[in-house]
């Protein structure tokens, strides 16, 4: 199995609804602070469940020319996309990165972040960064095994869209 990397052409479509979001929740990372250093555990939670994000395209700044959008495919079938652009810090920004349910487990998130990693390298970005859940436990193991360190958290950025849930947004960076 070859896992090939493109970049979107103009005019392509990112293709957004034709990648799945949704995953089973059973653990989730555990924040503290030490020696004014953020630091987490992957604890279980007590019942497992499934999330799902309505795919979506949201242009952020898309149409500029500091960005760009990756395809990974696999037997010329879509099996997941990043999209990255230049941040208002000057670091590189993962804005989305998705890997249909059918391919994870197989390094195709692995190949994308990286490629998103030497794509910011190429604009002489300072670094990475990105955001995510607590609750979306492989990313996070993901992001720590290429390098990533988490240097943030909120926790009220989701509360605008379910005014119940208890989901953290997590910040990781990349310096070079």
């Amino acid at each position: 199995m070859e896992i090939l990397i493109r970049e979107m052409n103009a005019g392509e479509s990112p293709q957004t609804k034709s990648f799945s979001r949704k995953s089973t929740v059973n653990s989730r990372l555990k924040l503290d602070i030490e020696n004014e250093k953020l630091v987490y555990a992957i604890v279980p939670v007590d019942e497992p469940y499934e999330r799902d994000y309505a795919a979506e395209d949201v242009e952020y700044g898309f149409g500029d020319d500091n960005n760009a959008i990756f395809f990974a495919e696999i037997d010329g079938k879509p099996a997941g996309r990043i999209k990255m652009m230049k941040w208002w810090n000057r670091f590189g920004y993962v804005e989305d990165l998705v890997v249909d349910p059918e391919y994870r487990g197989l390094g195709v998130g692995r190949i994308l972040l990286e490629r998103g990693i030497k794509w910011s390298r190429e604009n002489h970005y300072p670094g990475v960064m990105l955001e995510t859940q607590d609750n979306n436990v492989p990313a996070c193991k993901l992001y720590a095994s290429c390098g990533f360190a988490l240097g943030g958290f909120d926790r009220n950025v989701y509360k605008a869209i379910n005014p119940n849930t208890k989901e953290t947004a997590l910040y990781w960076y990349l310096i070079f």
